[in-house]
């Protein structure tokens, strides 16, 4: 059984991005008043402990150099083909192997095309969701750009491999600015409620219960956070690839 945590729908401009590490975090990039937002879905059993860095929750990690099998429920040629380029990414520093199997098959991940927004279920939890039920959602469209394909079906596919968001590392202390946040995650296209927002974004992880590096706010699985969200001015842009931390820290915790 799962949290109601999974809201993960998106734009272009949404919390699944992640900056190239030779840009700067333009304010540019900062996601406008009435965009939609990311967020991965956890265990019940999973608790916060109040803190937040680029981490996994270790009961949902694969085992290192296991075979992860996966399909796509829906989709054109086009499409598919575009979210198994991409999400091989991880392949070049993780030791995991992807098997794309038919939809008619047993899979791990099963990847749903829809207009349900951008989610996944986070690693191993995946197996607990039926056969021709979704664990990762992606709202793609073939007019969506494959910039925004890439950055979506990275991040995606980092809480497929079982890693959380950025921001909820137990290594980084934000200085929220709650009032702000709850007021624009209140409206519409997300609607969160208060206890939502403090799930996706207030309540960091527990250390005991996570795989943590040092805080990255160029990793992929950082939320995009505009000044006007915290009390001292501190942001994050827009992120587009994978940072050389995610890269080191995924190796880390799937060895070669």
């Amino acid at each position: 059984m799962f949290t109601s945590a999974i809201l993960c729908a998106a734009l272009s401009l949404t919390f699944t991005a992640c900056l190239d590490e030779e840009k700067d975090n333009a304010k540019s990039d900062m996601p406008e008043q009435g965009s939609t937002f990311c967020s991965a879905e956890m265990p019940e059993d999973f608790t916060p402990d109040g803190r937040t860095s680029g981490a996994t929750q270790k009961n949902t990690q694969w085992t290192k150099g296991q075979t992860i099998r996966i399909k796509f429920l829906n989709g054109s040629a086009t499409l598919q083909n575009k979210v198994r380029t991409f999400a091989t990414a991880w392949l070049t520093h993780a030791n995991l192997k992807f098997q794309w199997v038919a939809s008619s098959q047993t899979s791990d991940i099963k990847i749903l095309f829809s207009a349900d927004g951008y989610w996944s279920t986070l690693g191993i939890q995946c197996r607990n969701v039926a056969q021709r039920q979704p664990s990762m959602n992606l709202a793609f469209t073939s007019a969506t750009s494959d910039a925004t394909i890439k950055e979506v079906t990275l991040h995606e596919f980092g809480h497929a491999l079982g890693m959380i968001h950025e921001h909820q590392n137990p290594a980084v202390n934000i200085s929220w600015n709650k009032e702000v946040v709850y007021a624009e995650l209140g409206g519409p296209p997300n609607n969160w409620t208060r206890a939502q927002v403090d799930h996706n974004l207030f309540n960091p992880q527990a250390a005991s219960q996570t795989n943590f590096s040092a805080y990255d706010r160029l990793s992929i699985m950082h939320y995009q956070i505009p000044a006007r969200w915290t009390t001292n001015g501190f942001s994050v842009g827009a992120n587009t690839d994978l940072s050389s931390t995610d890269k080191s820290f995924i190796a880390s915790i799937y060895p070669f």
